[in-house]
């Protein structure tokens, strides 16, 4: 019982603070960039980046070890939606990543780098949407855990 109430509230301190890190970069985002700020994108994508894979790794821990069991989860079809997103969001959070090492590198090259503002408005585009899928994961959370396979 402890373990399962130790795994979930890592679970839920680890979403939020995936959360924080991306409303960061969305504010960040806004504002006039400068190298100070690139490199503030960077680490917060990278802290969210650690964030993701550690809240994968104690979900999975609360498939194997938590109260429910995995035949809870695997065959609760809330849950493979909440995967899903979970992986699109994932899958998403590529593309402003490969921005924020562009422009680090660009820093690094021209300490006076500004990127394109399009590049800026389509990264912040790509990261808001994240946030509502992780907006979505909690809805599909909240159906799995309330009304299991239907």
């Amino acid at each position: 019982m402890l373990t399962d109430f130790l795994l979930a509230a890592l679970h839920h301190v680890l979403a939020f603070a995936l959360i924080a890190m991306l409303v960061s970069q969305s504010v960040l985002l806004q504002g006039a960039l400068d190298a100070s700020t690139l490199r503030r994108l960077s680490r917060l994508d990278a802290g969210y980046g650690v964030c993701a894979v550690m809240l994968l790794v104690a979900g999975l821990l609360r498939i194997g070890f938590g109260i429910k069991g995995h035949d809870f989860y695997l065959h609760n079809p809330w849950f493979h939606a909440k995967i899903g997103a979970y992986v699109l969001a994932g899958l998403l959070s590529i593309l402003p990543t490969l921005n924020f090492a562009r422009w680090r590198k660009a820093v690094r090259a021209d300490p006076a780098f500004l990127p394109a503002n399009a590049e800026v408005c389509r990264a912040r585009r790509v990261i808001r949407f994240e946030l509502m899928l992780i907006g979505a994961i909690f809805v599909l959370a909240a159906a799995m855990a309330r009304h299991g396979g239907l």
